[in-house]
């Protein structure tokens, strides 16, 4: 694992989150808490540091917050490609964001 050696975002949190975000497009704490094993605690003390620093931007849907990577931070493609090439040493990372669900169950569908 990478980010467990190199936290080039200011913790192994906030890189996490960051290559999640890069993977997802856009998600909101609990479920970054679940696909990255960490506290969900500490994904919203990340967020809310990437948030400050510019490097996310969330929006309100109901009661949830979605984050996503900010589109009007002024290295948004250099930090993309950044990102990218960050998340090909996180194979598991990838593998954990592919399987999950990113759309309703049909209504009356079986577990």
């Amino acid at each position: 694992m990478l980010v467990s050696r190199s936290s080039p975002f200011g913790g192994r949190t906030r890189t996490l989150v960051l290559l999640a975000l890069s993977l997802l497009e856009e998600s909101y704490p609990r479920e970054l808490a679940r696909l990255l094993e960490v506290s969900l605690n500490g994904v919203q003390q990340a967020l809310r540091g990437l948030e400050a620093d510019g490097l996310v931007a969330a929006r309100a849907t109901g009661r949830t917050r979605l984050y996503r990577l900010n589109p009007r931070y002024f290295a948004r493609k250099e930090l993309g490609e950044y990102l990218k090439r960050l998340s090909s040493a996180e194979a598991d990372l990838a593998e954990r964001t592919a399987k999950l669900r990113r759309r309703p169950r049909r209504v009356g569908k079986p577990l």
